[in-house]
Order: C-alpha cells, then structure tokens, then sequence
C-alpha cells in the first residue's frame, strides 16, 4: 500500500514541475506507409487523445500517454479500411485503441531533438520502442515531430498477409494547454 501511495506521489510531483498539454486531433496526423505488392501505401488515423506533460528544459521528467481511435484507419479506399478494422488486421471491435505510454525522454546530441522510449500497444500486444522527436512551441503548445517503425507481426496485425511486416508510422502532433 505504501508503494502505491509513493507511486501517485512521483506521479502528481511530475504532473506538477511539467506543463501539461493535450493533443488537439484537427491540426494533427498520425500516418503511415507500408509495401502492399511491392508498391507504397499509405494511410492514417485521428482520433487522437492523451496527455503530454512536457518542459524541454526538463525532459526527463516529460511523460506522454496517448492514443488514436484504431476504427478511424483511413487509406482512401473504403473497401480497404473495412478489411483492416477487421479482425485479422486491427480488430476494432475488441482492441479499439492504440496507445502510446513514454517511460524515458532525454535530450538527443542534435540541438531541438529528444529521445523518447515507450511502449506501445497495439491488440493487446506491448512492445517496447524508442524515436527521435521534435519539438517546437507554437502559441500555448508545442508541434511534435517524430516517426519510426514497426514490424506488424509483433502486434499481431495482418496474419500471413503479403503486404510487408514492416511499416513507418509519422507523426505530427499538435498539442495545446
């Protein structure tokens, strides 16, 4: 019980010594790109929610916890994304969420950049991941700019699809007091 206490008290004394942010979905993107016969294609998602406590004098004292809206997966074809909310990609129904939690930022060699490790969890499956990031105050928030990749397969998305286990997720997330 004692842990517990101590733990909401890190939390809120965190909390407290960062500015707190919420990422705004409309001047926001969460995109990706992945090979599907050979050819890139490409999609996004909105949806987007969370926390950002961030100070880039203090970034290791920086926490985001966010998530999109896994149903909201848009590749311009309406026959495509049907078949990705289904169960053998994203599984909308059961896993409606994606979610994002950092557990270590710090201060990359390149002035403006920053290193964030986290896990990610998408269908219930948690990996572990790590990108650089950017980040540039603009009026009473800040402008997010990271990517990375991902195998799928890790998260259990697309089965034995021929579409390649590889994909590079971009983001561009604007988020405000």
């Amino acid at each position: 019980m004692k842990s517990i206490g101590l733990s909401l008290l890190i939390i809120i004394s965190v909390l407290k010594a960062s500015a707190q942010y919420k990422p705004i979905d409309t001047g926001s993107s969460v995109q990706f790109k992945i090979k599907n016969f050979g050819i890139d294609v490409g999609g996004s998602f909105t949806g987007l929610q969370g926390i950002i406590n961030f100070d880039e004098n203090k970034p290791a004292e920086a926490i985001i916890d966010v998530s999109i809206d896994a149903s909201t997966v848009n590749t311009n074809n309406g026959l495509r994304d049907d078949h990705l909310k289904n169960t053998t990609y994203f599984d909308v129904k059961n896993y409606p969420l994606i979610h994002f939690v950092s557990n270590k930022i710090i201060t990359a060699e390149k002035p403006g950049v920053f290193l964030v490790s986290g896990n990610l969890t998408i269908k219930n499956q948690t990996k572990g991941i790590s990108f650089p990031f950017t980040a540039t105050a603009a009026g009473n928030g800040y402008v997010f700019k990271g990517g990375f990749m991902i195998n799928r397969r890790d998260f259990g998305v697309g089965g034995l699809s021929i579409i390649s286990d590889n994909l590079e997720v971009l983001l561009n997330v604007l988020a405000k007091k």
